[in-house]
């Protein structure tokens, strides 16, 4: 069940996510419920893997944003990291560590 204990134990920062939705822990939750669902998170391994790193950038940058929005640390850091590689157009970076990650931590969250 999504709780602000069960994301707490998974690494995100509710206090932060809590403060930036007026302490409204109902509309918080809605919101990380949302976010869980991101149509970004395949489109960016997606453009990744079809080479399409400007489309990646967008989709990674925009999960940035979302996700620093409800303070999912734990899946935020990865993409983070990716959007920065993408930023500088690093053809080179290890995304398909970084998109494990993130999956990796995404499901953690979508199985509560």
């Amino acid at each position: 069940m999504l709780t602000i204990d069960a994301l707490k134990q998974l690494g995100a920062d509710t206090e932060e996510g809590l403060t930036r939705c007026m302490n409204n822990e109902a509309f918080y939750l809605r919101l990380v419920g949302i976010a869980l669902k991101d149509a970004n998170f395949a489109k960016l391994r997606t453009e990744i893997e079809a080479g399409n790193l400007e489309e990646a950038f967008e989709s990674a940058h925009a999960l940035k944003g979302m996700l620093g929005n409800v303070s999912l640390t734990n899946v935020a850091d990865p993409v983070i990291k990716i959007t920065e590689a993408l930023r500088a157009k690093d053809a080179g970076a290890d995304y398909g560590t970084w998109l494990d990650e993130m999956e990796t931590e995404l499901e953690k969250l979508r199985a509560l």
